[in-house]
Protein backbone atom coordinates (compact mmCIF):
# COMPACT_ATOMS: atom_id res chain seq x y z
CA UNK A 1 0.00 0.00 0.00
CA UNK A 2 1.25 3.36 -0.69
CA UNK A 3 2.46 4.69 2.28
CA UNK A 4 2.73 8.77 3.57
CA UNK A 5 5.47 10.42 5.63
CA UNK A 6 3.87 12.06 8.96
CA UNK A 7 5.12 15.21 6.97
CA UNK A 8 2.92 14.15 3.83
CA UNK A 9 0.26 13.27 5.68
CA UNK A 10 0.23 16.77 7.54
CA UNK A 11 0.43 18.60 3.89
CA UNK A 12 -2.77 16.86 3.14
CA UNK A 13 -4.75 17.65 6.35
CA UNK A 14 -3.54 21.19 6.00
CA UNK A 15 -4.87 21.42 2.35
CA UNK A 16 -8.51 19.83 3.67
CA UNK A 17 -8.36 22.41 6.31
CA UNK A 18 -7.51 25.47 3.78
CA UNK A 19 -10.00 24.05 1.27
CA UNK A 20 -12.81 23.94 3.95
CA UNK A 21 -12.62 27.26 5.65
CA UNK A 22 -15.12 29.24 2.84
CA UNK A 23 -18.03 26.10 2.51
CA UNK A 24 -19.89 24.14 5.01
CA UNK A 25 -18.72 21.00 2.91
CA UNK A 26 -16.71 18.54 4.49
CA UNK A 27 -13.90 16.78 2.33
CA UNK A 28 -12.38 13.89 3.53
CA UNK A 29 -9.47 11.91 1.61
CA UNK A 30 -9.21 7.76 2.06
CA UNK A 31 -6.87 5.80 0.73
CA UNK A 32 -7.46 1.81 -0.37
CA UNK A 33 -4.97 -0.70 -1.15
CA UNK A 34 -7.63 -2.54 -2.92
CA UNK A 35 -11.21 -2.19 -3.55
CA UNK A 36 -12.05 -5.77 -3.26
CA UNK A 37 -10.28 -9.34 -3.39
CA UNK A 38 -10.99 -10.78 -6.87
CA UNK A 39 -10.40 -14.33 -5.39
CA UNK A 40 -12.13 -15.29 -8.33
CA UNK A 41 -9.02 -13.89 -10.18
CA UNK A 42 -6.87 -17.13 -8.78
CA UNK A 43 -9.85 -19.40 -10.08
CA UNK A 44 -9.78 -18.41 -13.50
CA UNK A 45 -5.78 -18.06 -14.09
CA UNK A 46 -5.37 -21.57 -12.68
CA UNK A 47 -7.81 -23.13 -15.23
CA UNK A 48 -6.23 -21.43 -17.86
CA UNK A 49 -3.00 -22.89 -16.95
CA UNK A 50 -4.25 -26.08 -16.58
CA UNK A 51 -6.16 -25.97 -19.92
CA UNK A 52 -3.10 -24.61 -21.83
CA UNK A 53 -0.82 -27.15 -19.90
CA UNK A 54 -3.44 -30.01 -21.51
CA UNK A 55 -2.90 -28.11 -24.66
CA UNK A 56 0.52 -27.99 -25.10
CA UNK A 57 0.66 -32.09 -23.54
CA UNK A 58 -2.04 -33.26 -26.39
CA UNK A 59 -0.13 -31.35 -29.17
CA UNK A 60 3.00 -33.07 -27.77
CA UNK A 61 1.59 -36.51 -27.76
CA UNK A 62 0.29 -35.87 -31.10
CA UNK A 63 3.94 -35.07 -32.74
CA UNK A 64 6.12 -36.52 -30.56
CA UNK A 65 5.01 -39.12 -28.48
CA UNK A 66 3.11 -42.60 -28.66
CA UNK A 67 -0.65 -42.24 -29.18
CA UNK A 68 -1.97 -43.34 -25.58
CA UNK A 69 1.07 -42.10 -23.74
CA UNK A 70 -0.84 -40.37 -21.42
CA UNK A 71 -3.05 -43.32 -20.10
CA UNK A 72 0.09 -45.06 -18.74
CA UNK A 73 1.08 -41.84 -17.15
CA UNK A 74 -2.29 -40.67 -15.54
CA UNK A 75 -0.48 -40.34 -12.56
CA UNK A 76 2.24 -37.81 -12.70
CA UNK A 77 -0.23 -36.04 -15.11
CA UNK A 78 -2.47 -35.66 -12.26
CA UNK A 79 0.38 -33.91 -9.93
CA UNK A 80 1.11 -31.99 -12.96
CA UNK A 81 -2.63 -30.39 -13.14
CA UNK A 82 -2.74 -30.04 -9.43
CA UNK A 83 0.56 -27.98 -9.61
CA UNK A 84 0.24 -26.01 -12.67
CA UNK A 85 -3.54 -25.12 -10.95
CA UNK A 86 -1.30 -23.90 -7.72
CA UNK A 87 0.62 -21.77 -10.17
CA UNK A 88 -2.26 -20.22 -11.43
CA UNK A 89 -4.03 -19.53 -7.94
CA UNK A 90 -0.84 -17.81 -6.85
CA UNK A 91 -0.54 -15.82 -10.09
CA UNK A 92 -4.63 -14.58 -9.65
CA UNK A 93 -3.51 -12.37 -6.27
CA UNK A 94 -0.62 -10.20 -7.75
CA UNK A 95 -1.95 -6.79 -8.84
CA UNK A 96 -1.19 -7.10 -11.88
CA UNK A 97 -2.77 -10.04 -13.23
CA UNK A 98 -6.16 -9.16 -11.50
CA UNK A 99 -6.21 -5.98 -13.50
CA UNK A 100 -5.29 -7.63 -16.54
CA UNK A 101 -7.95 -10.37 -16.24
CA UNK A 102 -10.25 -8.67 -14.40
CA UNK A 103 -13.05 -6.48 -16.41
CA UNK A 104 -13.01 -2.38 -16.07
CA UNK A 105 -16.51 -2.83 -15.59
CA UNK A 106 -16.54 -5.21 -12.51
CA UNK A 107 -13.22 -2.69 -10.99
CA UNK A 108 -15.33 0.61 -11.50
CA UNK A 109 -18.52 -1.31 -9.97
CA UNK A 110 -15.70 -2.63 -6.20
CA UNK A 111 -14.41 0.84 -6.42
CA UNK A 112 -17.61 2.85 -6.35
CA UNK A 113 -19.43 -0.09 -3.55
CA UNK A 114 -16.35 0.61 -1.23
CA UNK A 115 -16.69 4.24 -1.62
CA UNK A 116 -19.84 4.09 -0.94
CA UNK A 117 -19.53 1.62 2.26
CA UNK A 118 -16.50 4.04 3.32
CA UNK A 119 -18.86 6.94 3.06
CA UNK A 120 -21.41 5.71 5.38
CA UNK A 121 -18.64 4.43 7.95
CA UNK A 122 -16.95 7.52 8.22
CA UNK A 123 -20.26 9.24 9.21
CA UNK A 124 -20.23 11.14 5.82
CA UNK A 125 -23.44 11.44 5.75
CA UNK A 126 -24.39 12.54 8.91
CA UNK A 127 -23.39 16.21 8.22
CA UNK A 128 -26.10 18.93 9.13
CA UNK A 129 -26.16 20.34 5.23
CA UNK A 130 -25.77 16.48 3.34
CA UNK A 131 -22.83 18.66 2.36
CA UNK A 132 -19.57 15.56 2.79
CA UNK A 133 -17.33 15.00 -0.31
CA UNK A 134 -15.36 11.48 0.09
CA UNK A 135 -12.62 11.43 -2.44
CA UNK A 136 -11.43 7.45 -2.47
CA UNK A 137 -8.32 6.78 -4.31
CA UNK A 138 -8.01 2.43 -4.90
CA UNK A 139 -4.51 1.62 -5.55
CA UNK A 140 -4.95 -1.98 -7.25
CA UNK A 141 -7.70 -0.87 -9.43
CA UNK A 142 -5.94 2.65 -10.46
CA UNK A 143 -8.60 4.10 -10.09
CA UNK A 144 -10.39 6.89 -7.84
CA UNK A 145 -13.95 7.46 -6.79
CA UNK A 146 -15.12 10.32 -6.02
CA UNK A 147 -18.69 10.42 -3.97
CA UNK A 148 -20.65 13.51 -2.73
CA UNK A 149 -24.03 13.56 -0.51
CA UNK A 150 -27.13 14.74 -1.88
CA UNK A 151 -26.55 18.54 -0.80
CA UNK A 152 -23.48 19.07 -2.76
CA UNK A 153 -24.61 16.67 -5.68
CA UNK A 154 -27.76 18.26 -6.61
CA UNK A 155 -25.76 21.27 -7.25
CA UNK A 156 -23.14 20.44 -9.95
CA UNK A 157 -23.17 20.00 -13.20
CA UNK A 158 -22.97 16.46 -14.16
CA UNK A 159 -19.05 15.27 -14.97
CA UNK A 160 -18.11 18.03 -12.44
CA UNK A 161 -15.42 14.94 -10.95
CA UNK A 162 -13.78 13.70 -13.63
CA UNK A 163 -10.98 16.32 -13.86
CA UNK A 164 -10.13 15.63 -10.22
CA UNK A 165 -10.17 11.91 -10.77
CA UNK A 166 -8.05 12.20 -14.42
CA UNK A 167 -5.19 14.84 -12.05
CA UNK A 168 -5.60 12.46 -9.15
CA UNK A 169 -4.66 9.35 -10.83
CA UNK A 170 -1.50 11.31 -13.25
CA UNK A 171 -0.37 12.57 -10.03
CA UNK A 172 -0.18 8.76 -8.91
CA UNK A 173 1.57 7.92 -12.10
CA UNK A 174 4.09 10.18 -11.78
CA UNK A 175 5.14 9.64 -8.66
CA UNK A 176 3.06 13.02 -6.56
CA UNK A 177 0.60 11.57 -5.05
CA UNK A 178 0.57 13.97 -2.03
CA UNK A 179 0.67 17.10 -4.80
CA UNK A 180 -1.95 15.57 -6.29
CA UNK A 181 -4.18 14.95 -3.42
CA UNK A 182 -3.77 18.54 -2.53
CA UNK A 183 -4.41 19.92 -6.07
CA UNK A 184 -7.62 18.48 -5.73
CA UNK A 185 -8.86 19.07 -2.33
CA UNK A 186 -8.01 22.75 -3.18
CA UNK A 187 -9.86 22.45 -6.46
CA UNK A 188 -12.77 21.08 -4.84
CA UNK A 189 -13.28 23.76 -1.69
CA UNK A 190 -12.82 25.90 -4.66
CA UNK A 191 -16.03 24.17 -6.03
CA UNK A 192 -17.83 24.13 -2.81
CA UNK A 193 -17.22 27.54 -1.95
CA UNK A 194 -19.13 28.35 -4.81
CA UNK A 195 -22.45 25.34 -4.47
CA UNK A 196 -22.24 25.28 -0.81
CA UNK A 197 -20.51 28.58 1.19
CA UNK A 198 -20.26 29.41 4.64
CA UNK A 199 -22.43 32.00 6.03
CA UNK A 200 -21.00 34.62 8.59
CA UNK A 201 -19.93 32.99 11.66
CA UNK A 202 -21.22 29.31 9.66
CA UNK A 203 -18.23 26.29 9.76
CA UNK A 204 -19.11 23.44 11.40
CA UNK A 205 -16.48 21.50 11.05
CA UNK A 206 -17.93 18.18 11.31
CA UNK A 207 -15.78 16.01 10.40
CA UNK A 208 -11.96 14.75 11.36
CA UNK A 209 -9.28 16.74 8.34
CA UNK A 210 -6.91 14.00 8.26
CA UNK A 211 -6.11 11.30 5.52
CA UNK A 212 -8.23 7.59 6.32
CA UNK A 213 -5.81 4.61 5.01
CA UNK A 214 -7.57 1.12 5.28
CA UNK A 215 -6.40 -2.14 4.98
Amino acid sequence: MMHFTDAERERIQQAVRQAEQGTNGEIVPMIVPASARYRETGYRTGLMLVWLTLALLLTVEMYWLPWGWHAGNAGWLLLAVVAVYGVGEWLGRIPGVIRLVTSRERMAEKVKLRAEQGFYRHGLHNTKGRTGILILVSLLEHRVHVLADQGIHDRVPPGTWEGLVTGIIEGIHNGKATDALCDAIARCGLLLAQVAPAGPGENPHELPDELIQEP
